[in-house]
């Protein structure tokens, strides 16, 4: 049976982390749920350099499923629209309860995950601009991603594959994310810390 992911996404999302995401994850055959949190019912989402992206669901839709992953892209104001969704919010609470896998990137460590009190026991990381108001066990401003138990973190647009790739190895293993890196020719080499 195929792994599964949920990307939730909004007006304001960061493309870079939010295409990177849902591709690297396919690539590894990870069935991927791409849910628009828009409060209009919109599945098309303007993010936050203007790309239009179309998602498969809305975010109410997912309610009442289970997800290997839960993987928040950041950017703003997607970020903020995301902390605010009741949908979301509910399944990342339930995701960390029952140790499975959640995972942000760039301003939803601190505005998503954080705000919610999801960081409060891990190791975490995030875009410079947003380390400040982090609230984390502990923060790792140097590591472009950081893997604590359940919990996958990293930087920005920069990180995002290298944010993808860990989401794989996590997920389906080091073989998988070798697979996957490997005819996108880029390195193979860990860059999580742990």
């Amino acid at each position: 049976m195929n792994k599964t992911a949920l990307v939730p996404i909004a007006e304001g999302s960061e493309e870079i982390e939010l295409v990177n995401i849902i591709d690297v994850l396919r690539r590894a055959g990870v069935e991927v749920t791409v849910a628009s949190a828009n409060s209009d019912g919109e599945l098309q989402i303007c993010a936050s350099r203007g790309t239009k992206i179309v998602a498969d669901v809305m975010l109410e839709e997912c309610a009442n499923r289970r997800y290997d992953l839960i993987a928040v892209p950041g950017g703003l104001p997607g970020s903020e629209h995301l902390a605010k969704h009741p949908v979301l919010d509910k399944l990342l609470r339930d995701q960390a309860a029952e140790g499975k896998l959640f995972a942000a990137i760039c301003a939803a460590p601190a505005l998503v995950l954080s705000a919610k009190g999801l960081l409060a026991e891990k190791t975490a990381t995030g875009h410079p601009s947003f380390i400040q108001s982090l609230k984390a066990k502990k923060i790792d401003g140097a590591a472009r991603v950081v893997v604590d138990g359940n919990c996958v973190t990293s930087q920005g647009p920069g990180t995002a594959l290298d944010f993808s790739l860990e989401l794989v190895e996590q997920l389906c293993g080091v073989v998988k994310r070798e697979e996957v890196a490997s005819p996108m020719v880029l390195t193979t080499t860990p860059t999580a810390y742990y």
